[in-house]
């Protein structure tokens, strides 16, 4: 799934990670996080960097050079690098671009953070709580769902959020056992706990 985040008139698109160099020239195989890669890495885009406070590449960006395909995998060049010593340093780091508020995708499973927020979320046909924010991390993204008793970090994946509907301002989840239950059963033990300890 592809997150967005609103940035005042624009959002920024996480759009692919650089799994690893390719070749000595400076290229990268890339892993993409969207569906119009043609769109994303044309040939001068701009790309900003999600990289460690401690990378030199902190706070910069990068620019396309050119996105090549070598059967089904993706290999990105970035002017900024010629070379693979470069191109080692910047392994891992995750691209992003900056694109207008109101731009009109054709990708796939690709949300603002603001539609997400407020949906009601639907387990097995009953409403079980609402989204109160989205979590970015390098490794996931999460749903914050707020329910009656709890909020749940719900991993924002096909496997457990298989339907977002904004049309109806919902979303399906079809979580793991416990992801739910964890607060209730926490509960169970500590009334058992009073009660032992009552007698």
């Amino acid at each position: 799934m592809t997150w967005w985040t609103q940035i005042s008139s624009s959002t920024t698109l996480r759009v692919g990670r650089l799994v690893k160099a390719h070749g000595l020239k400076g290229a990268f195989k890339l892993e993409l996080y969207t569906d119009s890669p043609k769109l994303r890495f044309v040939e001068g885009a701009i790309l900003k960097l999600q990289v460690p406070e401690t990378s030199p590449w902190f706070g910069k960006t990068v620019t396309v050079a050119e996105l090549r395909w070598y059967n089904t995998m993706p290999v990105l060049f970035l002017k900024e690098c010629e070379d693979r010593n470069v191109a080692d340093t910047l392994v891992k780091a995750i691209l992003l671009v900056d694109v207008p508020h109101d731009e009109v995708t054709n990708e796939e499973d690709a949300w603002f953070d603001h539609q997400l927020v407020g949906l009601r979320v639907i387990r097995d046909a009953v409403e079980v709580g609402k989204v109160v924010r989205v979590d970015h991390l390098p490794s996931q993204d999460l749903l914050a769902v707020e329910t009656a008793n709890s909020e749940i970090l719900v991993p924002f994946v096909k496997a457990i959020v298989p339907v977002v509907d904004i049309k109806n301002q919902t979303i399906t989840v079809t979580p793991p056992a416990g992801l739910f239950e964890e607060l209730a059963d926490s509960e169970d033990s500590a009334d058992v706990e009073t009660t032992d300890g009552a007698e």
